[in-house]
């Protein structure tokens, strides 16, 4: 198959760690920088072109892989949804990415399923502010920006004055942002579950470093291997279909009453799974398109 990596940069880990998994099993992939790709956009031959160093080539796969980052989430999904009106198939489909970006659409269509969170709480109104801190159980909470990543735009209130300052703060910066309860007894530490297909098919507990609440590696977070319950199991691969997500990284947290969902990623890193469990993460993406994509085009899957 010839196989399209949609990235900015081949030398990233994931990036490279796909090519070469591709090769071992036979395949032709070929790295794709979507910012450099521009559309034919017609009823009868719908195409895609790059343009690299004045040289022009029309693209051409059997399978492609995104792994768009979110700061160019609107161009890259435009690009895909382009390769899947060819009937090319996609890992992941354009919709879902941009499902799972948006944080409160995301907890909206998890929370309409069933899927258990954290208590959230959005408001748009500054006469709202006490009533949406409230709602989460008061302070400490997290105050989380829509469109955040790597921990970014996520941040602590330890009193609800603080809560109210950042609030205020965020809106008076235009941002659009989430309140949420914070699950104290998770203790700084959350769970990177990896979903391929139906199956979670490796995990990792990720801890916080000293003084921080936020556990993600960008941040210095540690992280080390942990064998998940049946439940924590079946709660990931719950969300990652809600989303509509082939592949996905599903955060949980731990809490007193079970695991709850506090993310669901749609272009989840291989770096830190990889070397903390050991499992061919790559590979296992490589076989799920080999056995997906042979039932044709991609279908919607998700909704909203």
């Amino acid at each position: 198959m010839k196989i399209g990596i949609l990235s900015r940069n081949s030398k990233l880990y994931s990036t490279s760690r796909l090519v070469e998994a591709a090769k071992e099993r036979g395949h032709e992939p070929q790295v794709i920088d979507v910012l450099k790709c521009f559309m034919n956009i017609t009823a009868n031959r719908p195409t895609v072109h790059s343009k690299v160093k004045g040289e022009v080539t029309q693209l051409s796969f059997d399978a492609v892989i995104p792994r768009i980052g979110a700061s160019i989430t609107a161009y890259g999904t435009a690009v895909l949804r382009q390769f899947e009106v060819g009937g090319v198939y996609s890992v992941n489909e354009s919709i879902a990415i941009t499902r799972s970006r948006d944080k409160l659409r995301a907890h909206q269509l998890l929370a309409r399923k069933g899927v258990g969170m954290p208590i959230t709480s959005y408001a748009h109104s500054v006469d709202a502010t006490d009533e949406i801190i409230q709602s989460v159980g008061g302070a400490p909470l997290i105050v989380k920006i829509i469109e955040s990543t790597h921990g970014n735009g996520v941040v602590l209130a330890e009193t609800n004055k603080a809560a109210e300052s950042l609030i205020n703060a965020f809106r008076s910066l235009n941002a659009d942002f989430l309140v949420q309860e914070f699950i104290k007894e998770s203790g700084g530490s959350d769970v990177r579950c990896f979903v391929v297909g139906d199956k979670v098919i490796a995990a990792m507990q990720r801890s916080a470093k000293e003084g921080e609440f936020r556990s993600n590696l960008h941040r210095g977070g540690s992280a080390e291997v942990t064998k998940l319950k049946p439940e924590e199991r079946a709660l990931a691969v719950r969300a990652a279909k809600v989303m509509g997500l082939d592949v996905a990284g599903v955060d949980l947290l731990r809490s007193a009453h079970g695991p709850l969902v506090i993310e669901v990623n749609s272009s989840p890193g291989l770096e830190g799974i990889e070397k903390a469990t050991g499992k061919d993460v790559a590979g296992a993406i490589i076989k799920h398109i080999e056995k997906d994509s042979l039932k044709g085009p991609n279908k919607p899957k998700g909704k909203g």
